[in-house]
């Protein structure tokens, strides 16, 4: 069983490397052996990775490159290619959203919702990943091989609940509303999965999303999370290390008959 959950020597790239999750997804699959490139849209030198990734130094590495740039993508996955190869693992991690706590502006009703975070959110969310895999998935098919891991959402699946953001115009006295782009953008995901999933099929390029709850952070509003968890069935939010292990899952010969999937990862929020 060991054998078969292992990443040992696989070359992966996780785009948004450098963040929250991106963090957690870098970190866990290196120290399950695998060499990992992170894309980021700014430069990180080899003593900042030290200092981030203590003892993983020799297996991590960031390349510059925006997911909305096809150009340096294709740059970046080049360098990689010439450095360790054709990469295994493809985690498409980079994404960003409007938060509970931003301003009412990025969160305006649907009528009058501005069309400029609609194109930087479906950009970054929706064309990025189609990029990634154009330019990173492509040489994975050549090379007959690989594992493409999508970075989903719960509201992808189900709409936002608008109730659970009422209290900012409580608190404010100005309307608040969860804003369509982001759910747009993660539901498309659940479709490129599943096209390219069987796209890709008898390359042996495995493609699947995951649809993540909450994790834990300081970034949000204890209003916010208070009315979220009382949706929980578990009642938590998820611990910033939970979701390594269905990474590693996916990028390993464990899930080998799985493309194509939806694996819902939220304290069972969509259960309800």
């Amino acid at each position: 069983m060991t054998d078969l959950f292992s990443v040992t020597d696989r070359v992966a790239v996780v785009t948004g490397g450098l963040g929250q999750l991106g963090t957690q997804f870098s970190k866990s699959l290196a120290e399950a052996g695998a060499k990992v490139a992170i894309f980021s849209r700014r430069e990180f030198g080899r003593e900042q990775i030290a200092e981030k990734f203590p003892g993983l130094e020799d297996r991590i590495r960031v390349y510059v490159a925006s997911v909305t740039d096809k150009a340096a993508l294709q740059q970046a996955t080049d360098r990689l290619i010439a450095d360790w190869g054709v990469p295994h693992i493809l985690v498409n991690n980079a994404g960003i959203d409007s938060k509970p706590s931003g301003s009412a502006d990025q969160n305006s009703p649907f009528e009058i919702y501005p069309q400029e975070y609609w194109n930087e959110i479906i950009d970054t969310n929706l064309t990025g990943v189609m990029l990634c895999c154009q330019v990173i998935g492509s040489p994975m098919a050549a090379a007959g091989r690989g594992s493409i891991i999508n970075v989903g959402s719960i509201y992808g699946i189900v709409s936002p609940n608008q109730a659970l953001y009422a209290y900012r115009e409580k608190r404010d006295g100005k309307p608040f509303i969860k804003a369509i782009s982001y759910a747009a953008s993660k539901s498309a995901l659940v479709n490129l999965t599943r096209y390219l999933g069987t796209y890709w099929a008898t390359k042996k390029v495995r493609v699947n999303l995951i649809s993540f709850g909450g994790v834990k952070t300081a970034n949000f509003d204890k209003e916010f999370i208070d009315a979220f968890l009382e949706r929980v069935p578990m009642r938590r939010q998820a611990e910033i290390d939970e979701y390594n292990g269905v990474i590693q899952f996916l990028a390993s010969d464990a899930s080998s008959y799985m493309t194509g999937s939806n694996v819902v990862v939220d304290g069972g929020f969509t259960a309800w």
